[in-house]
């Protein structure tokens, strides 16, 4: 399933927040990305849609069906699928070959891979 930026929003503000009234999403997110009651509204509605949001009442009490890591996963798979082929290892491959990759960086990466050959 593809997430959305404005979808992402949403999650964040309940995995920030924790569960809280739509309306109060809404004052959050006027504050931070100048976004209306109405654009809160429309975007929890297709987040419930899509099965990421929960709704219960009183008060239109939105909570997070899905974690952090969920989300995480969801967007990498997609990301994987559609700009690599699926192919992790060619994901892998393209970030290993950076310039930017520090002896740390390197080193840490090496006990990763150790940790997976063990699993």
């Amino acid at each position: 399933m593809k997430l959305f930026d404005s979808e992402l929003k949403i999650l964040e503000t309940l995995w920030t927040h924790g569960d809280i009234t739509a309306k109060r999403m809404a004052e959050i997110l006027k504050e931070q990305i100048g976004w209306s009651k109405t654009t809160t509204y429309t975007v929890i509605k297709k987040c419930i849609e899509k099965g990421l949001v929960g709704r219960t009442e009183p008060n239109f009490m939105c909570n997070a069906i899905i974690t952090r890591k969920d989300a995480q996963e969801m967007e990498t798979t997609e990301f994987i699928n559609r700009v690599y082929g699926g192919l992790t290892d060619e994901l892998i491959a393209s970030l290993l070959w950076r310039e930017d990759l520090s002896k740390e960086d390197i080193e840490k990466l090496k006990k990763l891979v150790l940790a997976l050959e063990k699993r």
